[in-house]
């Protein structure tokens, strides 16, 4: 055993023991993950080959930017893979957030109503909405623009009588989000959001239909614009930057709307026709290739990383048998100072600021102390091993990515092993 896991001497190690049975347990989920990432794979590969995908796409273009065939050919590539109408992706795009500020602004108009169906959303998306109280932020309220949100059934799924008797004239816009955030409710797969558009179309014909498909793409065999969804945002420095995409962010969907969206990017009048690439295209390019592998490695992680804490006697969501729609694999710690530890512990195996210790501090968007432990290579990256939460009961960590599944493994096993040393595991 490599002396790096610190895994000695291995016959009176629980942890190791661990390792091993979980290996053998979630073996045929791993094979799942993989078999995703060659159906996503064979789908990207045929994207590229449609639109003649060339070395002299790769070239950077300054200033204004127009005429950039490389920017243009690569969206045309994400709206092929993505089953959609057209994309808009672009370096300018500094995160998922911002996306979805594009997507919202782009559509909505003052009297306008946004109705989230899917619960309460990230905290995020407060400031976005509504802003601090008292001050004019330049929000959706800002603008005339209300918003709503329905709660969950207790099962976690979508009550739609409430849906139905809240949808009136002004409802434009209905959202999903699809990952399950900072919240306890499971995810929600491709299917259940095909299941959730059918719904909608029959108490809204002309809703915009929306999802926030952060950490989702990749994840399964089908995108939410595959199975009805009008629009959809997310961030490059997740799944579909493989790993090398530096920023960025994409909107996919029907041509109409990414052309509002695009509006809303740059200028009325200007939209998608200007916006350097700068250097950013091989990266952009060669990571949204590679990112149906990296993000199978990610899942893999997520997997082994349940069983794993699973063992150790915490409470994880989800389950290893689960299935996957998404990167984030939680887990509920026993107190604040176990959580804190646990992602310390994280940051200290990372391949970048592994000799920092993240402390809990306030993060813009969120109500309480946020601990974010992140030793990645692109700063904030949750496509590479992180983990994070809002200091608060039930104490849940969310952990995502993971460039590589050795790298996780490493990570997780490590951790524990401090956790053990320093009395923190039962």
């Amino acid at each position: 055993m490599n002396q790096n896991l610190n895994t000695q001497p291995a016959a009176a190690d629980r942890i190791t023991r661990w390792k091993g049975e979980a290996e053998q347990k979630i073996a045929p989920f791993l094979k799942r993950a993989d078999d995703t990432a060659l159906f996503n794979q064979a789908k990207v590969l045929a994207a590229f080959r449609e639109n003649r995908v060339s070395d002299h796409h790769m070239n950077p273009s300054t200033g204004y930017g127009y005429d950039d065939e490389g920017r243009d050919v690569l969206e045309r590539v994400y709206a092929s893979a993505f089953g959609a109408e057209a994309a808009l992706v672009r370096n300018q795009i500094i995160s998922g957030t911002h996306a979805i500020s594009i997507a919202l602004f782009g559509i909505l108009r003052p009297g306008d109503e946004l109705l989230y169906i899917t619960g309460e959303p990230y905290d995020t998306l407060a400031s976005i909405v509504s802003g601090p109280d008292g001050q004019d932020t330049g929000s959706l309220k800002d603008f005339g623009i209300s918003y709503r949100h329905i709660d969950l059934n207790e099962d976690g799924t979508v009550d739609f009588d409430a849906v139905r008797k809240a949808v009136g004239e002004r409802t434009k816009m209905i959202a999903i989000q699809r990952s399950k955030g900072y919240s306890s409710r499971p995810s929600f797969t491709v299917a259940q959001i095909g299941e959730m558009v059918k719904e909608i179309r029959e108490i809204k014909p002309d809703a915009v239909i929306f999802t926030d498909n952060c950490y989702g793409e990749f994840v399964e065999e089908r995108e939410p614009t595959e199975v009805g969804v009008d629009l959809m945002a997310g961030s490059l420095i997740k799944n579909p930057g493989g790993g090398l995409a530096k920023t960025g962010g994409y909107l996919a969907g029907r041509a109409g709307l990414i052309e509002k969206c695009a509006y809303r990017m740059t200028s009325p009048g200007i939209g998608a026709e200007a916006g350097a690439s700068l250097g950013t295209l091989p990266d952009m390019y060669q990571g949204f290739f590679l990112a149906p592998h990296v993000t199978a490695q990610a899942v893999k992680g997520a997997i082994f990383t349940s069983a794993m804490l699973e063992s150790a006697g915490m409470d994880t969501s989800p389950h290893y048998t689960a299935g996957r729609t998404d990167l984030i694999q939680s887990v509920s710690f026993d107190s604040a100072g176990q959580m804190i530890r646990f992602c310390g512990e994280i940051q200290a195996n990372s391949p970048v600021n592994a000799h920092f210790a993240p402390v809990p501090s306030y993060m813009p968007g969120y109500e309480d102390d946020v601990i974010m432990a992140a030793g990645t290579f692109v700063q904030g990256s949750s496509i590479e091993l992180t983990a994070d939460g809002p200091i608060r009961p039930p104490y849940t960590a969310y952990i995502q990515g993971g460039l590589t599944f050795e790298h996780v493994q490493i990570a997780i096993m490590n951790a524990l092993r401090t956790l053990e040393k320093e009395g923190l595991l039962e």
